[in-house]
C-alpha cells in the first residue's frame, strides 16, 4: 500500500440555557462526481481547497468540488439531573458484535454515506468478522495484513478492521476526487493498478467487484449520482482483486 503521510454539575439557569444552544455539525463537500463527504470545515486559496476532518487535512483542486453545504445544526444534550443512588450493577455480560451497526457507525465517523460502506462490507465478506480470503484478506472489510498495518489496525479485531476499512475508503474517495468507481477499484485491486490504467483495471475480478458494490448500493437506496456513472465492464465471479488492494 502506498505511503500515507497525509494523513461538575452547577445548577444555574444560564448554564442550562447555554448547554442547549445548537452546535455546528460541520459541512458536506459535494463533488462534481455527485459524491458527498462530510468535513469539519474547509479553506480555499489559489484554486486549492483544504478539507479538514478528524484532525486530518486533504488538499485538492477547488474545481472538483461543486459546492459546500452546511450541515444541520445539532443541539447539545441537556444537562442531566443528578443521578439517584443505585444498587451495584450486575456483572458485565458478553457484548454481542453487530458488524452491520459497526459499519454504519464507522461510516459516520469517516464522513461517508453509510450505505456505500455497507455495500463494500457486504460484497467483501457478507459482514463476517471471521472471513479470510484465499489471498489472506481478513475480516469484515477484508484488509490485507500489510494494508491493516499501514493503517495502524489489527485486522483480526472487528472494530479496528471496520474502522480502518472505512478510513481507507474515504482516503481513496478523496484521492480520486469523489470518483466512486475508481475508489472501489483501488480498494480491490490497489491504487497502483488504477493509476496505471487511469481507471478500472481490465481485471474481471475487479470489474465484477465494482459492479457488485455499486449495484448493491443503488438497490438499497443509494443515490445514483453518488455512485458515479458508467459500468466497470463485463466480469466473471469473484471479489479478490489481483492487485495489492484492501480486499484481496
Amino acid at each position: 500500500m502506498p505511503d500515507r503521510t497525509v494523513l461538575a454539575n452547577v445548577w444555574i439557569p444560564a448554564l442550562l440555557a447555554a448547554a442547549a444552544l445548537p452546535a455546528l455539525a460541520g459541512e458536506t463537500a459535494v463533488f462534481t462526481s455527485g459524491m458527498r463527504l462530510h468535513v469539519d470545515r474547509h479553506e480555499e486559496a489559489d484554486g486549492i481547497v483544504r478539507l479538514y476532518h478528524a484532525g486530518a487535512v486533504t488538499e485538492m483542486p477547488r474545481s472538483v468540488i461543486e459546492a459546500f453545504e452546511p450541515d444541520e445544526e445539532t443541539s447539545s444534550s441537556p444537562v442531566p439531573a443528578p443521578a439517584a443512588a443505585q444498587a451495584a450493577p450486575d456483572p458485565p455480560t458478553q457484548k454481542t458484535i453487530d458488524p452491520r451497526a459497526m459499519v454504519r457507525e464507522a461510516a459516520g465517523r469517516a464522513g461517508l454515506p453509510p450505505a456505500i460502506v455497507e455495500s463494500v462490507a457486504k460484497t467483501e465478506s457478507g459482514f463476517d468478522p471471521g472471513a479470510v480470503s484465499p489471498k489472506g484478506a481478513i475480516g469484515v472489510m477484508q484488509l490485507m495484513p500489510a494494508t491493516a498495518k499501514a493503517l495502524g489496525a489489527d485486522p483480526n479485531d472487528p472494530a479496528q478492521n471496520i474502522e480502518a476499512g472505512a478510513k481507507l475508503l474515504r482516503e481513496l474517495l478523496l484521492k480520486y476526487n469523489g470518483d466512486v468507481v475508481k475508489a472501489l477499484a483501488a480498494y480491490n485491486a490497489g491504487e497502483a493498478a488504477v493509476d496505471h490504467y487511469q481507471g478500472v483495471p481490465p481485471y474481471p475480478e475487479t470489474q465484477h467487484y465494482v459492479n457488485s458494490v455499486v449495484r448493491d448500493y443503488l438497490n438499497h437506496g443509494g443515490a445514483e449520482s453518488d455512485a458515479g456513472s458508467g459500468d466497470a465492464g463485463s466480469s466473471s465471479s469473484g471479489s479478490d482483486g489481483p492487485g495489492k488492494g484492501a480486499g484481496q
